[in-house]
């Protein structure tokens, strides 16, 4: 399971991005992760998956801690930033080799996932063209497939719907449904209230870096909608 014990961020001595957050996302979970903008959520996604360094508390993953033992945590998870920065002089196929390379993915292996995913995601015949001809939502679909070719245990997503056309998100939100199945679990930030309400079985509400609210989806809206609760949250104080 991906813990976080009593994480805190500042920058600059001054803003406390997370703030005493702690955390417990288990196999098979989609946990949805939502604040207004500057809340903290891409801090503390960063610092899961070892981007960036936090001041205070630990972060382990299936029992890796991502600050004693990174190189563990890392081969196990999958981070997809808010903005596809990628190689953009490969190619496609080049990017995905190079990230099969990486995580020692068999050639065989990678193939096969490398033709499910590409054909499901409708790329695979533009995956002998540069990336720097892709679109925004084509650049995120290499990144997602990316992430998916190496099985990861644990997958970290920053708005990972934004840019992909419906289609794509619908076969993203099954991806999440198949790989949770399998033991996997899903931790994702989104604006989108009414996707993570529907697909989400746990969500954590953010607010100037602390935790205000988490639990199962249905205990924490009770009889109301989720973009009920996150305003009367962001509207208190």
């Amino acid at each position: 399971m991906l813990k976080i014990n009593n994480v805190s961020k500042t920058y600059n001595n001054v803003t406390k991005a997370c703030d005493n957050i702690s955390l417990t996302i288990e196999p098979g979970d989609i946990y949805g992760f939502i604040g207004h903008n500057g809340a903290g959520k891409t801090t503390l996604l960063k610092s899961i998956s070892g981007i960036i360094n936090f001041d205070a508390g630990d972060i382990t993953i299936f029992g890796h801690s991502i600050k004693s033992d990174p190189l563990g945590a890392k081969r196990i998870i999958a981070y997809i930033p808010d903005n596809p920065d990628i190689y953009e002089s490969l190619t496609g196929i080049e990017y995905l080799d190079f990230i099969g390379d990486v995580f020692n993915i068999s050639r065989d292996r990678r193939q096969e996932l490398i033709d499910k995913y590409s054909e499901m995601f409708e790329i695979k015949d533009v995956l002998s063209n540069p990336i720097n001809s892709y679109s925004h939502g084509m650049k995120q679909k290499i990144v997602i497939i990316s992430a998916l070719i190496h099985e990861p245990k644990a997958m970290l997503l920053d708005e990972p719907f934004v840019g992909l056309d419906p289609k794509a998100s619908f076969l993203l939100k099954e991806v999440f449904k198949e790989l949770c199945a399998k033991g996997s679990l899903i931790f994702f930030s989104t604006h989108v209230l009414e996707v993570a309400e529907k697909l989400c079985n746990k969500v954590a509400i953010i607010k100037q870096g602390k935790i205000v609210a988490n639990g199962l989806t249905h205990d924490v809206i009770k009889d109301q909608s989720l973009e009920e609760i996150f305003l009367e949250i962001l509207n208190e104080g």
